[in-house]
């Protein structure tokens, strides 16, 4: 058993010697992590560490426990548990060492000892892989980078036009709503606003740092709907990767999902919806693994819910766990009075988007806008300030330019007398809503209102008067 023993060692230095031009220091130990060779290479065994050790020759410290020599070395643990160690980073005084740390075996297999060795010019070595690595760090860096940017809300309350009644109650419903992490229910006609509404609600909520993730449940086919909420584990279906899809409850883990068009739902999927609203824990798709997940749910409807409910599809259980928080949106025609400036703020988009200069609607203009109906909302006044600007030329946008895209516009009369208002009139009514604004994003401090409106505090307090306007906080 010695001699065979022998032997290994002997093949293990003979493998050293051949390679010798490519490491830095061998040392092979037996199976109870003393030393049996070492070549004369070894940094460990520069004259300064054989001094300290008050040996000659490297022949002195055959026999002796690695730890002797090499203080913290692993190689005792290479051979008792068998494990190896193929690449290592290791720093010993000044050097910076690539280290393989293998175990030795007997032909039935049985641990004999250990064999370590440092490559040369191990930095050389390193170089390559650490530049690859920390390509692939900052590659991976970026690409978080780039996933939390595009899952963060890119509308807050500031981005909510308009200053008429309804409106300015919808900004106070969506601060309040960021107050809290109840689910919200938005609701209203298509083209309102809702996405806009919800990505609010969460930039005005201590979620905001965390994801924001949309899904459009009547965009998705129904057998895939599944697989987007939930996920997918490897292998699911025919076609599933090897690799695990994370659903979208996944995804917004810490932060809101957003569900629009909640309406269109199948009643299969409302039941599991429910489920994972209930045990906050969603199962992937041809997984038995249990996820649990920390999400805020803000789902939106343009659709009947409580006549859906009667009708038996939209479950009322889903209805009431949604509708904790319901939220209005006005169609725009019961807000014409915000109708200018938002027809205004499309202009100067669509110009900047154009490379264009603005063009500003003319009072003849507005009222052909005042006249629609606006079935499509907001949505549908981006359109058609945007086919003006593709469709028609001039400094200014006329009522004529709304001819083939608004009918019966360029015929509408400009303006009815009954609709004429003195100028001073007009005036004290946008200056109310200016304060009613400052004084809304205030939360109703009179003080903070005045500063952002440029005033003094008792001029503020004059026109407060002048419009009836009270409030309860002072400052």
């Amino acid at each position: 058993m010695t001699a065979e023993r022998d032997e290994h060692f002997a093949a293990a230095r003979a493998l050293m010697v051949m390679i010798d031009e490519m490491i830095d220091g061998a040392i092979l130990v037996d199976k109870d992590a003393r030393i049996v060779w070492s070549n004369d290479k070894h940094v460990w065994f520069d004259d300064k560490r054989k001094a300290l050790l008050g040996i000659r020759s490297l022949t002195e410290v055959v026999g002796q426990p690695i730890e002797r020599v090499i203080p913290h070395s692993q190689m005792r643990d290479v051979v008792e548990t068998g494990r190896s160690f193929p690449l290592d980073i290791m720093r010993y005084g000044e050097h910076t060492l690539l280290v393989s740390r293998l175990p030795l075996r007997d032909e039935q297999g049985e641990i004999i000892g250990a064999l370590a060795f440092a490559l040369k010019n191990s930095l050389t070595y390193l170089r390559p892989i650490a530049e690859r690595f920390n390509k692939l760090q900052s590659r991976l860096a970026r690409m978080e980078q780039e996933l939390a940017a595009s899952r963060a809300p890119k509308y807050s309350v500031e981005n909510l036009v308009g200053f008429s009644p309804a409106m300015l109650q919808v900004k106070r419903l969506v601060r309040k709503a960021g107050q809290i992490n109840s689910a919200v229910l938005v609701l209203g006609e298509t083209g309102t606003g809702k996405e806009l509404v919800a990505q609010a609600i969460h930039a005005a909520s201590d979620r905001v740092d965390r994801p924001f993730v949309g899904i459009n449940v009547a965009a998705i086919p129904e057998n895939l709907l599944e697989a987007e909420f939930f996920g997918v584990a490897p292998g699911a279906y025919t076609g599933a990767g090897r690799q695990p899809r994370p659903g979208k409850f996944q995804l917004a883990h810490g932060g809101t999902l957003f569900l629009d068009e909640i309406g269109d739902m199948p009643l299969p999927l409302q039941a599991k919806l429910l489920r994972v609203l209930q045990e906050r824990e969603v199962e992937p798709l041809g997984s038995n693994q249990v996820i649990k997940v920390d999400v805020r749910i803000i789902a939106a409807t343009s659709r009947p819910l409580p006549e859906m409910m009667r009708n038996g599809t939209f479950r009322s259980d889903l209805y009431y766990r949604l509708n904790v928080f319901p939220i209005q949106l006005p169609a725009l025609r019961d807000h014409k009075e915000d109708l200018e400036i938002l027809a205004s703020l499309f202009s100067e988009r669509m110009a900047v988007s154009l490379d264009q200069p603005m063009r500003d609607l003319t009072p003849a203009a507005l009222d052909a806008l005042r006249g629609h109906d606006w079935p499509g909302n907001v949505r549908e006044l981006a359109n058609v300030i945007e086919q003006v600007y593709v469709r028609t030329e001039g400094e200014r946008i006329l009522a004529d330019d709304f001819a083939d895209i608004l009918p019966g516009a360029a015929a509408r009369p400009t303006a009815s007398p009954a609709r004429k208002r003195p100028f001073a009139d007009s005036m004290d009514e946008l200056e109310r809503s200016l304060i009613l604004a400052a004084l809304d994003d205030a939360q109703g401090n009179k003080l903070e209102a005045a500063r952002s409106l440029g005033l003094s505090r008792t001029n503020l307090y004059a026109k407060l008067r002048k419009h009836g306007i009270t409030t309860e906080t002072e400052a």
